[in-house]
């Protein structure tokens, strides 16, 4: 989830707007000709805006459990560009403040300088707490310099106080009261909060977020194998299982009255049991998608084989097992390269797709005409 900010003019106070969050599109990235481009090199050219988007993908990743990720970067971002909230109380208590800076060289401590000056300044006036993390982030990191002082925070609040006494640029934009008010609260704070990340460390985190391989282009990882289908249905498969039974019951009413039933016919017995499997291949995809892909990728791959099935449907057919049969047929001859888990699905998940539009009321065997 991801906000931008306004000015508010009755407050001063940065007003958060709903960012949509990173979805998935139709179609995976275009092979480019001649030797991929390594990720580190793409992000070099990425815009401040797209860095800010990648940090809140990163974050996703990251050990710490957060209850929200925002993106705040903008006019009035009070120096705050991505927020990652530990609690529901957001900036008010305990969160983690990642400082977006896209610049063509390693930041200095010039550059750091001003945006701790901000952070010291939102508290003070009460904006947001102290956050426990405040991290630079930086596609070519930090310089020595200021790398050697993160690693040293007391020496970090030395320079930044005797940055602060000198009176330069930075500090011209706040009144007397104001660099009084960050100088005591600069003396008491821990310098350690003040960190840095290299790339290659975000890279190894994003690469375990259902981000990286839509972004980079890259192969979905290994899809892992589908679990034994569960000997008797759960109650998450009431609808289409039901669904189901009214087929066979429809070809034989004396034997075929339920669940129980169905199971011990000589015949389909096992076309239940493989519609099953079918079912809950496709329910590993869509939880394979859910860890491996953005938001929505799978729901885009539903939906395409709904609108390819939905005519044949509700077309007209002398039985519901033939409705079946002509949906589950038509469901294999679907075009849908262009959907990023084509490369890792198999039949049987188009077939259990089926099911599950079923499990939504969306596809029915047994109509008024069959």
């Amino acid at each position: 989830m991801s906000l931008a900010t306004q000015p508010n003019a009755s407050s001063g106070a940065p007003e958060l707007i709903d960012l949509p969050v990173p979805v998935a599109v139709g179609s995976p990235a275009p092979a480019l000709p001649g030797s991929p481009v390594p990720p580190a090199h793409r992000i070099y050219f990425y815009s401040p805006d797209e860095w800010e988007v990648f940090i809140t993908e990163w974050a996703t990743g990251v050990a710490i459990s957060y209850r929200q990720i925002k993106q705040l970067g903008g006019s009035g971002d009070r120096g705050v560009d991505v927020a990652a909230f530990k609690t529901d109380r957001g900036l008010e208590d305990a969160w983690d403040c990642f400082q977006a800076k896209h610049y063509d060289g390693s930041l200095t401590l010039s550059d750091a300088f001003p945006e701790m000056l901000k952070i010291f300044h939102g508290v003070v006036d009460a904006f947001y707490s102290l956050p426990d993390r405040y991290v630079f982030v930086a596609p070519r990191g930090c310089g020595p310099t200021l790398n050697r002082l993160l690693s040293k925070p007391t020496e970090l609040r030395r320079k930044f106080l005797e940055l602060l006494d000198a009176g330069g640029t930075a500090t011209r934009l706040y009144d007397e009261q104001a660099l009084r008010s960050i100088r005591e609260l600069a003396e008491t704070s821990d310098f350690s909060v003040f960190q840095s990340l290299e790339l290659n460390e975000m890279l190894d985190i994003h690469r375990k977020t259902p981000y990286y391989a839509d972004r980079f282009g890259t192969s979905l990882p290994e899809r892992p194998p589908v679990g034994p289908t569960p000997e008797a249905p759960a109650p998450n498969e009431a609808t289409y299982v039901k669904k189901l039974v009214d087929v066979y019951h429809e070809q034989d009413p004396a034997s075929c009255s339920d669940t129980d039933s169905v199971a011990a016919h000589a015949t389909y017995g096992a076309h239940l049991q493989r519609q099953r499997e079918a079912f809950y291949s496709a329910e590993a995809l869509r939880l394979y998608a859910r860890d491996s892909v953005p938001d929505g990728t799978f729901e885009l791959l539903q939906d395409d084989v709904y609108t390819g099935v939905v005519d044949t449907a509700e077309a007209h057919h002398s039985s519901g097992l033939d409705r079946l049969r002509a949906v589950l047929t038509q469901s294999g001859q679907l075009d849908l390269g262009a959907h990023r888990l084509i490369s890792v699905s198999k039949l049987q998940d188009r077939q259990g797709i089926c099911h599950q539009l079923a499990n939504a009321d969306q596809l029915t065997w047994v109509t008024d005409d069959a």
